[in-house]
């Protein structure tokens, strides 16, 4: 099993600012890279201050800069917010920028307040799939060269990429899945799969692999596929107790977003409280320790061993918390230190 990190410039209020944000994220990501991880992956978002990431190839080009050794991955670009032609070019761009390290990481999207603000007269979930399904075969066509697109949503005469990528196929392409068609889609397309149970535990990590397999039986053909899920490695039980009820905080904003009900002043969400936090249904601190990653390294070690044997090819360590920047480092030099050497 390889290792990546997954970091999204997520906070729930905004006492670290944007730009303390995104120095934690390079700190995050020189860790990674030093440590022996396969990939960084940040993704893309737009009028959220929740998640701070309006365009993850720039992030990439910094990135790209900085590190010597991770490849670097969009963990996602929302498809229906692109244009294919735009797309395959500023994606082959990148990875001519990062040297060839790209990883394109597509997503049809999930937040209905971004889909309001984004897509004139806005986008159900829906049409949101069926423009992700025309705009990968589309990116693949313009790598390839002189591709003419006669879709529902996207229509062009002969056209390329300009420019192209550094290699004939062009970056590993990666979609995120979660039922049985998008597998399927991924599967018989030959693009890698990414999954997240979010706070669902063992339950639906197993649902989501079982799906991919059976996509995989359908096509005759196995590509990679990662888990992406928020970790925490710590040190004893009051250490994860409180990683436990961060994270239920965190969820209970991420809950907020997906709702789109409660007031937005400023890119953020008006703050809940400790009782609306509290009474969550379904959301709990215990729930949070039970069914995310966290624990001590042991446990962890535990845990991945058994995705491992599930197989899963990747486990992406997802970063944001609402944690401070300490914790982070803390949890994530664990991981590296403690963790990883037992996949070695």
């Amino acid at each position: 099993m390889k290792f990546s990190l997954f970091s999204h410039m997520e906070r729930v209020s905004d006492e670290q600012t944007q730009s303390e944000l995104y120095e934690e994220f390079l700190s995050l990501c020189d860790m990674a890279d030093n440590g022996g991880m396969c990939t960084v992956w940040t993704g893309e978002h737009h009028g959220m201050n929740f998640t701070i990431a309006p365009n993850p190839f720039l992030n990439l080009v910094d990135l790209a800069h900085r590190t010597k050794n991770v490849r670097l991955g969009t963990g996602t670009v929302v498809a229906p917010f692109w244009n294919p032609i735009k797309l395959a070019g500023e994606a082959a761009m990148t990875d001519i920028l990062t040297q060839g390290r790209l990883e394109l990481g597509i997503a049809r999207g999930a937040y209905s307040f971004e889909y309001e603000r984004m897509m004139q007269g806005g986008m159900d979930a829906w049409e949101a799939g069926e423009r992700l399904r025309e705009v990968i075969p589309a990116i693949k066509g313009l790598w390839a060269g002189n591709h003419t697109q006669e879709g529902k949503y996207y229509n062009f005469p002969k056209t390329t990429s300009a420019p192209k990528p550094t290699s004939e196929k062009g970056p590993p392409i990666w979609v995120a899945a979660r039922d049985i068609n998008s597998h399927e889609f991924a599967v018989e397309n030959d693009c890698n799969v990414q999954v997240t149970p979010l706070w669902q535990g063992l339950d639906e990590v197993e649902s989501l692999i079982s799906k991919f397999n059976q996509a995989c039986e359908t096509y005759n053909k196995r590509p990679k596929i990662m888990i992406l899920q928020h970790a925490y490695v710590g040190k004893d039980e009051a250490d994860l107790a409180r990683a436990a009820k961060q994270l239920n905080e965190f969820y209970c904003y991420f809950g907020a977003w997906f709702k789109n009900e409660r007031p937005i002043d400023q890119g953020l969400i008006k703050r809940l409280s400790q009782t609306e936090i509290d009474s969550h249904p379904f959301y709990s601190a215990d729930q949070m320790r039970k069914d995310l990653m966290i624990g001590t390294s042991k446990q962890i070690i535990d845990r991945l061993k058994h995705y491992q044997d599930l197989g899963y090819d990747e486990f992406a360590y997802w970063s944001d918390c609402g944690m401070s920047r300490v914790q982070k480092e803390t949890s994530l030099a664990r991981f590296i230190d403690e963790v990883m050497p037992a996949f070695a």
